[in-house]
Protein backbone atom coordinates (compact mmCIF):
# COMPACT_ATOMS: atom_id res chain seq x y z
CA UNK A 1 0.00 0.00 0.00
CA UNK A 2 1.96 3.00 -1.32
CA UNK A 3 0.76 6.41 -0.22
CA UNK A 4 2.22 9.89 0.00
CA UNK A 5 0.46 12.73 1.80
CA UNK A 6 -0.79 15.43 -0.59
CA UNK A 7 1.20 18.66 -0.64
CA UNK A 8 -0.16 21.06 1.95
CA UNK A 9 -1.67 18.39 4.20
CA UNK A 10 0.52 19.50 7.10
CA UNK A 11 0.31 23.18 6.17
CA UNK A 12 -1.90 24.13 9.12
CA UNK A 13 -0.66 24.37 12.70
CA UNK A 14 -2.51 21.97 15.00
CA UNK A 15 -2.19 22.10 18.80
CA UNK A 16 -1.99 18.77 20.57
CA UNK A 17 -5.33 19.28 22.33
CA UNK A 18 -7.08 19.42 18.97
CA UNK A 19 -5.48 16.27 17.57
CA UNK A 20 -6.54 12.63 17.67
CA UNK A 21 -5.42 9.47 15.92
CA UNK A 22 -7.12 6.19 15.01
CA UNK A 23 -5.58 2.85 14.13
CA UNK A 24 -6.72 1.14 10.95
CA UNK A 25 -5.54 -2.36 11.85
CA UNK A 26 -5.63 -4.68 8.83
CA UNK A 27 -5.00 -8.39 8.63
CA UNK A 28 -5.05 -10.98 5.85
CA UNK A 29 -7.96 -13.42 5.92
CA UNK A 30 -7.94 -17.10 4.97
CA UNK A 31 -8.73 -16.35 1.32
CA UNK A 32 -6.09 -13.63 1.03
CA UNK A 33 -8.45 -10.65 1.40
CA UNK A 34 -7.71 -7.77 3.75
CA UNK A 35 -9.93 -7.29 6.79
CA UNK A 36 -10.11 -4.36 9.21
CA UNK A 37 -10.65 -4.58 12.97
CA UNK A 38 -13.60 -2.58 14.29
CA UNK A 39 -15.00 -2.13 17.77
CA UNK A 40 -18.40 -1.57 19.33
CA UNK A 41 -17.98 1.29 21.76
CA UNK A 42 -19.18 0.71 25.32
CA UNK A 43 -22.73 1.76 26.12
CA UNK A 44 -21.61 3.81 29.13
CA UNK A 45 -19.42 6.25 27.21
CA UNK A 46 -20.44 9.91 27.24
CA UNK A 47 -19.96 10.33 23.48
CA UNK A 48 -20.72 8.02 20.55
CA UNK A 49 -21.87 5.28 22.93
CA UNK A 50 -22.47 1.96 21.16
CA UNK A 51 -21.14 3.22 17.83
CA UNK A 52 -19.01 1.15 15.51
CA UNK A 53 -15.54 2.69 15.51
CA UNK A 54 -11.82 2.32 14.96
CA UNK A 55 -9.63 2.20 18.07
CA UNK A 56 -8.19 5.62 18.80
CA UNK A 57 -8.38 8.81 20.80
CA UNK A 58 -6.73 12.13 21.60
CA UNK A 59 -3.00 12.65 21.28
CA UNK A 60 -1.41 12.76 24.74
CA UNK A 61 1.72 14.40 26.10
CA UNK A 62 3.84 11.24 25.91
CA UNK A 63 3.01 10.59 22.25
CA UNK A 64 5.82 11.64 19.91
CA UNK A 65 3.76 11.24 16.75
CA UNK A 66 0.33 10.20 15.50
CA UNK A 67 1.50 6.62 15.11
CA UNK A 68 2.42 6.52 18.81
CA UNK A 69 -0.99 7.85 19.77
CA UNK A 70 -2.91 5.40 17.57
CA UNK A 71 -0.90 2.38 18.76
CA UNK A 72 -1.20 3.39 22.41
CA UNK A 73 -4.98 3.81 22.15
CA UNK A 74 -5.37 0.48 20.36
CA UNK A 75 -3.34 -1.24 23.08
CA UNK A 76 -5.44 0.37 25.83
CA UNK A 77 -8.78 -0.37 24.15
CA UNK A 78 -8.37 -3.80 22.55
CA UNK A 79 -4.95 -5.05 23.69
CA UNK A 80 -3.25 -4.83 20.29
CA UNK A 81 0.53 -4.94 20.97
CA UNK A 82 2.40 -1.70 20.37
CA UNK A 83 5.38 -3.64 18.92
CA UNK A 84 5.72 -2.58 15.25
CA UNK A 85 7.30 -5.96 14.46
CA UNK A 86 3.92 -7.58 15.11
CA UNK A 87 1.95 -4.90 13.26
CA UNK A 88 4.21 -2.83 10.98
CA UNK A 89 3.21 0.59 9.74
CA UNK A 90 1.82 0.78 6.19
CA UNK A 91 1.04 4.49 5.95
CA UNK A 92 -0.37 7.55 7.69
CA UNK A 93 -3.36 9.07 5.89
CA UNK A 94 -4.32 12.69 5.40
CA UNK A 95 -6.18 14.02 8.48
CA UNK A 96 -9.97 14.25 8.70
CA UNK A 97 -12.21 16.58 10.72
CA UNK A 98 -14.51 14.90 13.25
CA UNK A 99 -17.92 16.25 14.16
CA UNK A 100 -16.56 17.53 17.49
CA UNK A 101 -13.87 19.60 15.74
CA UNK A 102 -10.94 17.28 16.46
CA UNK A 103 -8.45 16.72 13.65
CA UNK A 104 -8.20 12.93 13.30
CA UNK A 105 -5.19 11.27 11.64
CA UNK A 106 -5.64 7.61 10.54
CA UNK A 107 -2.64 5.32 10.98
CA UNK A 108 -2.74 2.13 8.89
CA UNK A 109 -0.91 -1.02 10.09
CA UNK A 110 -0.87 -4.67 9.04
CA UNK A 111 -1.15 -7.30 11.77
CA UNK A 112 1.33 -10.11 11.04
CA UNK A 113 1.19 -12.01 14.33
CA UNK A 114 -1.85 -14.32 14.15
CA UNK A 115 -1.36 -15.41 17.76
CA UNK A 116 -2.47 -12.04 19.16
CA UNK A 117 -5.43 -12.37 21.52
CA UNK A 118 -7.58 -9.27 22.08
CA UNK A 119 -7.91 -7.90 25.62
CA UNK A 120 -10.84 -5.49 25.74
CA UNK A 121 -11.12 -2.54 28.10
CA UNK A 122 -14.81 -2.92 29.10
CA UNK A 123 -15.21 0.75 30.01
CA UNK A 124 -14.43 1.67 26.43
CA UNK A 125 -15.14 -1.32 24.20
CA UNK A 126 -18.01 -3.78 24.32
CA UNK A 127 -16.86 -6.09 21.52
CA UNK A 128 -14.70 -6.25 18.39
CA UNK A 129 -15.27 -7.73 14.94
CA UNK A 130 -13.79 -7.54 11.44
CA UNK A 131 -15.08 -6.43 8.06
CA UNK A 132 -13.57 -7.14 4.59
CA UNK A 133 -11.87 -3.96 3.42
CA UNK A 134 -12.72 -4.16 -0.28
CA UNK A 135 -16.44 -4.11 0.46
CA UNK A 136 -16.17 -0.42 1.33
CA UNK A 137 -15.87 -0.02 -2.43
CA UNK A 138 -19.03 -2.03 -3.11
CA UNK A 139 -22.78 -1.72 -2.85
CA UNK A 140 -23.15 -5.48 -2.52
CA UNK A 141 -22.79 -6.83 1.05
CA UNK A 142 -20.11 -9.39 1.94
CA UNK A 143 -22.71 -11.38 3.88
CA UNK A 144 -26.00 -13.06 2.91
CA UNK A 145 -29.00 -10.86 3.55
CA UNK A 146 -31.33 -12.03 6.28
CA UNK A 147 -35.02 -11.98 5.40
CA UNK A 148 -35.80 -9.01 7.63
CA UNK A 149 -32.89 -7.07 6.10
CA UNK A 150 -33.81 -7.64 2.45
CA UNK A 151 -35.26 -4.15 2.07
CA UNK A 152 -32.29 -2.39 3.74
CA UNK A 153 -29.47 -1.45 1.33
CA UNK A 154 -25.95 -2.43 2.35
CA UNK A 155 -24.59 1.01 1.43
CA UNK A 156 -26.49 4.26 1.90
CA UNK A 157 -25.58 7.94 1.89
CA UNK A 158 -26.86 11.18 3.38
CA UNK A 159 -26.06 14.60 1.98
CA UNK A 160 -25.88 17.80 4.01
CA UNK A 161 -25.06 21.46 3.48
CA UNK A 162 -21.52 22.24 4.61
CA UNK A 163 -21.55 24.99 7.22
CA UNK A 164 -18.49 26.66 5.72
CA UNK A 165 -18.30 29.44 3.13
CA UNK A 166 -20.21 28.96 -0.12
CA UNK A 167 -18.63 29.11 -3.55
CA UNK A 168 -19.41 31.84 -6.02
CA UNK A 169 -20.86 30.45 -9.21
CA UNK A 170 -20.16 31.99 -12.58
CA UNK A 171 -21.79 31.64 -15.95
CA UNK A 172 -20.36 32.19 -19.40
CA UNK A 173 -21.92 34.82 -21.62
CA UNK A 174 -22.11 33.84 -25.26
CA UNK A 175 -23.26 36.23 -27.90
CA UNK A 176 -25.10 34.91 -30.92
CA UNK A 177 -25.27 37.14 -33.98
CA UNK A 178 -27.27 36.46 -37.08
CA UNK A 179 -25.91 36.80 -40.58
CA UNK A 180 -28.80 36.51 -42.91
CA UNK A 181 -30.49 33.27 -41.94
CA UNK A 182 -27.40 31.87 -40.22
CA UNK A 183 -26.41 32.17 -36.58
CA UNK A 184 -22.80 33.03 -35.90
CA UNK A 185 -21.24 32.23 -32.49
CA UNK A 186 -19.06 34.96 -31.05
CA UNK A 187 -16.30 33.99 -28.56
CA UNK A 188 -17.35 34.05 -24.91
CA UNK A 189 -17.04 37.32 -23.07
CA UNK A 190 -15.76 37.49 -19.51
CA UNK A 191 -17.55 35.40 -16.90
CA UNK A 192 -20.21 37.13 -14.89
CA UNK A 193 -21.05 36.32 -11.28
CA UNK A 194 -24.21 34.26 -10.98
CA UNK A 195 -24.62 33.87 -7.21
CA UNK A 196 -23.56 31.72 -4.26
CA UNK A 197 -23.73 27.95 -4.06
CA UNK A 198 -23.82 26.01 -0.82
CA UNK A 199 -21.20 23.25 -0.75
CA UNK A 200 -22.37 19.73 0.08
CA UNK A 201 -20.85 16.96 2.18
CA UNK A 202 -21.83 13.31 1.93
CA UNK A 203 -21.88 10.77 4.77
CA UNK A 204 -21.65 7.07 3.99
CA UNK A 205 -23.04 4.12 5.92
CA UNK A 206 -22.34 0.40 5.50
CA UNK A 207 -24.19 -2.45 7.21
CA UNK A 208 -22.06 -4.86 9.22
CA UNK A 209 -24.38 -7.86 8.96
CA UNK A 210 -24.47 -7.88 12.75
CA UNK A 211 -27.28 -5.39 13.25
CA UNK A 212 -29.57 -8.08 14.68
CA UNK A 213 -27.07 -8.43 17.53
CA UNK A 214 -27.03 -4.71 18.25
CA UNK A 215 -23.98 -3.74 16.19
CA UNK A 216 -24.51 -0.39 14.50
CA UNK A 217 -23.58 0.25 10.84
CA UNK A 218 -20.18 1.68 9.95
CA UNK A 219 -21.03 5.34 9.54
CA UNK A 220 -19.69 8.85 9.06
CA UNK A 221 -16.02 9.50 9.80
CA UNK A 222 -15.18 5.80 10.27
CA UNK A 223 -16.75 4.95 6.92
CA UNK A 224 -14.91 7.81 5.19
CA UNK A 225 -11.55 6.66 6.58
CA UNK A 226 -12.18 3.08 5.48
CA UNK A 227 -13.30 4.10 2.00
CA UNK A 228 -10.03 5.96 1.57
CA UNK A 229 -8.00 3.04 2.95
CA UNK A 230 -9.79 0.62 0.61
CA UNK A 231 -9.13 2.87 -2.40
CA UNK A 232 -5.42 2.73 -1.63
CA UNK A 233 -5.40 -1.02 -1.06
CA UNK A 234 -7.49 -1.84 -4.15
CA UNK A 235 -6.69 0.84 -6.75
CA UNK A 236 -7.92 -1.40 -9.59
CA UNK A 237 -11.51 -1.55 -8.28
CA UNK A 238 -13.98 0.79 -9.96
CA UNK A 239 -16.15 2.32 -7.24
CA UNK A 240 -19.85 1.95 -8.14
CA UNK A 241 -20.90 5.10 -6.30
CA UNK A 242 -19.81 8.74 -6.08
CA UNK A 243 -17.73 9.24 -2.93
CA UNK A 244 -18.05 13.04 -2.73
CA UNK A 245 -20.51 15.52 -4.26
CA UNK A 246 -18.98 17.69 -7.00
CA UNK A 247 -19.09 20.77 -4.75
CA UNK A 248 -17.62 19.10 -1.65
CA UNK A 249 -14.82 20.93 0.20
CA UNK A 250 -11.55 19.03 0.40
CA UNK A 251 -10.01 17.89 3.69
CA UNK A 252 -7.69 20.88 3.96
CA UNK A 253 -10.60 23.30 3.47
CA UNK A 254 -12.62 21.50 6.13
CA UNK A 255 -9.75 21.63 8.62
CA UNK A 256 -9.18 25.31 7.90
CA UNK A 257 -12.87 26.06 8.42
CA UNK A 258 -12.93 24.07 11.68
CA UNK A 259 -10.09 26.30 12.87
CA UNK A 260 -11.55 29.57 11.60
CA UNK A 261 -15.00 29.17 13.10
CA UNK A 262 -13.45 28.40 16.53
CA UNK A 263 -10.61 30.87 16.12
CA UNK A 264 -10.50 32.14 19.72
CA UNK A 265 -10.39 28.60 21.10
CA UNK A 266 -7.66 27.51 18.68
CA UNK A 267 -5.65 30.69 19.27
CA UNK A 268 -5.72 30.11 23.03
CA UNK A 269 -4.58 26.49 22.75
CA UNK A 270 -1.91 27.31 20.16
CA UNK A 271 -0.60 30.06 22.47
CA UNK A 272 -0.39 27.57 25.36
CA UNK A 273 1.82 25.33 23.22
CA UNK A 274 3.92 28.16 21.80
CA UNK A 275 2.49 27.81 18.29
CA UNK A 276 1.82 30.69 15.92
CA UNK A 277 -1.01 30.60 13.39
CA UNK A 278 -1.27 32.61 10.20
CA UNK A 279 -5.00 33.29 10.48
CA UNK A 280 -5.18 35.11 7.18
CA UNK A 281 -3.87 31.97 5.47
CA UNK A 282 -6.30 29.78 7.45
CA UNK A 283 -9.25 31.93 6.39
CA UNK A 284 -8.07 31.93 2.79
CA UNK A 285 -7.78 28.13 2.75
CA UNK A 286 -11.25 27.85 4.30
CA UNK A 287 -12.73 29.95 1.50
CA UNK A 288 -13.47 33.06 3.56
CA UNK A 289 -13.39 36.08 1.25
CA UNK A 290 -10.73 38.76 1.67
CA UNK A 291 -13.02 41.49 2.99
CA UNK A 292 -14.43 39.15 5.63
CA UNK A 293 -10.94 38.01 6.67
CA UNK A 294 -9.66 41.56 7.03
CA UNK A 295 -12.71 42.65 9.03
CA UNK A 296 -12.53 39.68 11.41
CA UNK A 297 -8.77 39.83 11.92
CA UNK A 298 -8.85 43.58 12.55
CA UNK A 299 -11.44 43.02 15.28
CA UNK A 300 -14.14 45.01 13.49
CA UNK A 301 -16.39 42.01 12.98
CA UNK A 302 -16.96 38.60 14.52
CA UNK A 303 -16.59 35.55 12.28
CA UNK A 304 -19.77 35.30 10.26
CA UNK A 305 -22.13 32.37 10.62
CA UNK A 306 -22.10 30.72 7.20
CA UNK A 307 -25.06 28.45 7.92
CA UNK A 308 -27.74 27.92 5.25
CA UNK A 309 -30.06 30.64 6.63
CA UNK A 310 -27.36 33.28 6.30
CA UNK A 311 -26.54 32.22 2.77
CA UNK A 312 -30.18 32.32 1.78
CA UNK A 313 -30.44 35.92 2.90
CA UNK A 314 -27.42 36.87 0.80
CA UNK A 315 -28.65 35.32 -2.45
Amino acid sequence: MMYQLPLGSNKLVRPRKKCAAVLVALFVGRMGDLYVLLSRRAAGLRTYAGDTALPGGKVEVGDECFEDAARREAFEEIGLPIDPQKAPLLCVLEPFVAGNGLIVTPVVVLILDNSIQPILEPREVQSIFSHPLRFFLSEVPPFPNESEMDEVPYHTTQEFDWDGPPVRTRRRRRQVLTSGNEEVNVPDEEDEEDGLMRRKVRLHSFLTGREAGGIKPIFGLTASILIETARLAYPHITIPYEVHPPSAPNKLQRIAWAMWKRRDEWERECHEEGLKVNWNEVGKLAGVDGEERRAVLSGKREARDCGPKKIKSRL
